[in-house]
């Protein structure tokens, strides 16, 4: 559990930096590239599986947006 409370909040820093992008939409898919290209898998496949058991309810609005239009980038 407590792995997975620091990779949610290291995931939600990272969505504060992004949601000052002004294209929403791009700051959501560099999210998710920053994601896959400097976390290590297992970190990955951790928080998608919180985020399956648990919902979005501790991700900020930008990261849960983020995953749920760009999941597949992750995985």
């Amino acid at each position: 559990m407590q792995h997975t409370d620091n990779l949610i909040r290291m995931v939600n820093q990272i969505g504060s930096f992004f949601e000052a992008m002004p294209d929403r939409p791009e700051a959501r898919m560099e999210l998710v590239q920053h994601i896959k290209k400097f976390w290590e898998p297992r970190m990955r496949h951790a928080l998608l599986e919180h985020v399956d058991a648990n919902g979005e309810a501790e991700l900020s609005p930008m990261v849960a947006e983020a995953l749920a239009s760009h999941r597949a980038v992750i995985e």
